[in-house]
């Protein structure tokens, strides 16, 4: 199993996991050029891919969506809710609704050898989801998009091989930032986004020595900078309950535009 970004930040989202028999991406949030190509990257094709998991419905993480999905005629998981927002959505293109496979959070589904559980998550969407896969005994999530976190998610997130987590802001970038005040206490509030720090507090009430790798991802292009997700995440880890196990683990923060790290597993 190997888990990688091909874009990830405030303005675009799509992420890699798979198997050497099953494909599939979490979100289309960029165009389909951008995602085809990303995929040539990792010597795949949308031809490949055998699902396209949806966390929720803004537009940075399906904005490429129908394009792709139509062209290739790949099915698109998502919450009821979530397929819901989409379709009646004012966006000009929208998928075919036949394309959708409706899942719940907390239930498992079968995509060819992976197995696949939608979590709850607290945004200001419809119905959002983080995803969880597990290949054998090997376990990766993919969880953005975060306004606060509970012992649902340390449980869900727990014991994990492989990690994409949401390191959105530095909040006192986004205090003294040009963002209006309704958007500042929208990405703070507990159905926002989840900053640097307590990315990092996450991160070590899961954190074990089974992890192979973190990827922090879904940073802000105006409140944030990759070095400082970086090394406010590493602080967290490294003066956290866990800071022995931590130092030995591999931490990458995913590009805006580009592929990132890819782990293995």
């Amino acid at each position: 199993m190997r888990l990688c970004s091909i874009a990830s930040g405030s303005s675009g989202n799509c992420t890699y996991i798979g198997s050497d028999a099953t494909h599939l991406i979490v979100d289309a949030g960029i165009s389909a050029k951008r995602i085809e190509e990303g995929l040539k990257d990792l010597e795949l094709t949308p031809k490949d891919l055998d699902g396209i998991l949806i966390t929720h419905e803004h537009s940075d993480h399906v904005a490429g969506l129908a394009v792709l999905s139509k062209k290739y005629e790949i099915p698109l998981y998502a919450t009821e809710g979530t397929k819901e927002a989409i379709l009646k959505s004012n966006a000009k293109n929208v998928p075919d609704r036949e394309l959708f496979v409706t899942v719940k959070a907390d239930e498992n589904l079968v995509i060819k050898d992976l197995n696949v559980c939608p979590m709850h998550i607290s945004h200001d969407a419809a119905e959002p989801v983080g995803y969880r896969f597990r290949y054998g005994n090997l376990k990766a999530a993919v969880c953005t998009d975060i306004g606060v976190f509970n012992e649902y998610t340390v449980e869900c997130l727990k014991d994990m091989d492989a990690l994409l987590i949401e390191s959105n802001h530095d909040v006192n970038m986004l205090q003294v930032g040009p963002y209006p005040y309704y958007l500042k206490q929208r990405i703070l509030g507990n159905r926002g986004h989840l900053s640097n720090e307590n990315a990092g507090r996450l991160l070590d009430r899961i954190i074990s020595d089974k992890l192979k790798g973190i990827l922090l991802g879904h940073l802000s292009k105006e409140n944030n900078m990759p070095e400082l997700a970086y090394e406010s995440v590493r602080f967290e880890l490294q003066t956290g309950q866990n800071a022995e196990i931590s130092r030995d683990i591999p931490l990458y923060v995913a590009p805006r535009n580009t592929l990132s790290q890819t782990i293995h597993l």
